[in-house]
């Protein structure tokens, strides 16, 4: 008799019973799982396409018709003079030659330009002025930047994380949808005791944080679940992707997000339950 009174005092409204532990964790898993998706490809866009910018918009070529040493030269001079290059160097010709043979085949009697490499110190820099500066001292040369593609690239990591935010708002609110009807059907089975137990003197504070309780823990428990089932599928993607992002599939993942994801699963369970159980007690009679 004691182990069953003492369960009644932990458990006054049978919530146990009354709040289906597996399909609320179940359903609370599969939104989990879809929320660590999206906070993955989230960080992995950011992380691209900054990857991207950097070595994009810091590469920038200048080119150099009729290549002669004096030419070339100067141009390297003026180049490594300015503060805004970190770095510059000429491209071999065979190396320029075995680049263009894809498209041209022999480059061999072609009048190829000289090809010079630079690196940016500064990514804010303007291309276009440094091109001016070096034109001014070795004429015809032309300088290539690659900004149209670096903005290409960011509004594109924008949309992706535009969408990667409307998806979990989308799942947050279904998981708070799925949270109140469970506490509906909760209520409803536990209605006399709940009745009983407000008649006692139970506040609604009392009443409904008991069953944000109840449900913040199974949704902490799926939200845990879905995350480590997302796991193998994140750290395969995090894989393909790790040579244009330059990281392994387990440093790219978002761990502190996906951490942090039971403790938002059981906090918007808790909100939710909340409202649901102190709307519910004030239509009583």
């Amino acid at each position: 008799m004691a182990e069953p009174r003492r369960r009644l005092a932990r458990d006054p409204l049978g919530l146990r019973r009354a709040m289906a532990d597996r399909l609320l964790i179940g359903l609370v898993a599969a939104m989990a799982l879809l929320a660590a998706l999206a906070l993955a490809g989230r960080s992995g866009a950011d992380r691209l396409a900054e990857r991207w910018r950097e070595g994009a918009q810091a590469a920038v070529t200048v080119q150099v018709p009729q290549p002669t040493s004096e030419r070339m030269e100067r141009a390297l001079a003026v180049l490594r003079d300015l503060p805004e290059v970190a770095h510059a160097e000429a491209v071999d010709p065979a190396r320029m030659a075995e680049l263009l043979r894809p498209w041209l085949g022999g480059a061999e009697g072609l009048p190829l330009p000289g090809v010079i490499e630079l690196r940016l110190a500064d990514l804010s820099a303007d291309a276009a002025l440094i091109g001016a500066r070096v034109a001014m001292e070795v004429p015809g040369a032309v300088t290539e930047a690659h900004g149209v593609w670096v903005g290409h690239l960011a509004a594109l990591a924008r949309a992706i994380q535009g969408l990667a935010v409307t998806v979990l708002a989308l799942v947050a609110a279904v998981a708070a949808a799925v949270v109140g009807v469970a506490v509906r059907a909760g209520l409803s089975a536990r209605r006399d005791a709940v009745l009983v137990l407000h008649g006692l003197g139970a506040t609604d504070a009392d009443v409904a944080g008991r069953f944000a309780k109840r449900a913040a823990w199974l949704a902490g428990m799926g939200a845990g679940l879905g995350t480590v089932l997302a796991l193998p599928a994140l750290a395969g993607l995090a894989a393909l992707a790790g040579p244009l992002a330059g990281e392994g599939s387990w440093q790219g993942l978002p761990w502190l997000d996906l951490l942090l994801l039971p403790a938002m699963a059981a906090g918007v369970a808790w909100v939710a339950t909340q409202a649901t159980v102190r709307r519910w007690l004030r239509r009583l009679p």
